[in-house]
């Protein structure tokens, strides 16, 4: 009788860890490596690059100026395609601490630079250009993929440190 009940509760345990393998409620993110921004950063046949970030209060200036909702975060970097085919560059993502993600925005308007939403890079090509975000002041880490279906995707993180530069004011005119 002893044995049956070892049997029956190593039998519920290990289907009580199948099932919470199968609910898992994993951070976004949590299956990447994390990487500092400037380090090339290799997921798949694509090879992201982030140079530097920009806080900005708006977009544009006058009547017609974009205003955020928290504040607006512009990524510069550049993604080589090292692989033999074209490759899209998927959407990127921010995600924060807690784990909650921003997803890039889709308008570029007014941002000089701008990398696009849909976008592709060919074999041994690089694009550069600048990516837009919502999001609040902080420190973030930017998931990147590859071009791959869902369920083989790979993904990384680049460490997204809160630097803001003060905007300087400008000389008066005539000096």
């Amino acid at each position: 009788m002893y044995p049956k009940r070892v049997l029956i509760v190593a039998l519920l345990a290990l289907a009580g860890a199948l099932l919470n393998l199968g609910c898992s409620s994993q951070r976004p993110g949590a299956d990447a490596r994390a990487y500092r921004m400037g380090d090339p950063v290799a997921v798949g046949a694509l090879v992201y690059n982030v140079s530097d970030t920009e806080w900005l209060d708006q977009l544009g200036s006058g009547p017609s100026a974009r205003i955020p909702q928290n504040r607006f975060l512009l990524i510069r970097l550049t993604v080589t395609n090292g692989g033999a085919s074209n490759s899209a560059i998927p959407e990127m993502t921010l995600v924060d601490s807690r784990g909650q993600t921003y997803h890039e925005l889709t308008d570029g308007q007014e941002v000089d630079e701008w990398l696009g939403y849909l976008r592709t890079v060919s074999p041994a090509q690089t694009e550069r250009g600048r990516v837009l975000f919502d999001v609040p002041t902080g420190a973030y880490r930017l998931r990147v993929t590859n071009d791959a279906e869902p369920g083989s995707e790979r993904a990384a993180l680049i460490e997204i440190p809160l630097q803001i530069t003060p905007v300087l004011p400008s000389p008066p005119a005539g000096r």
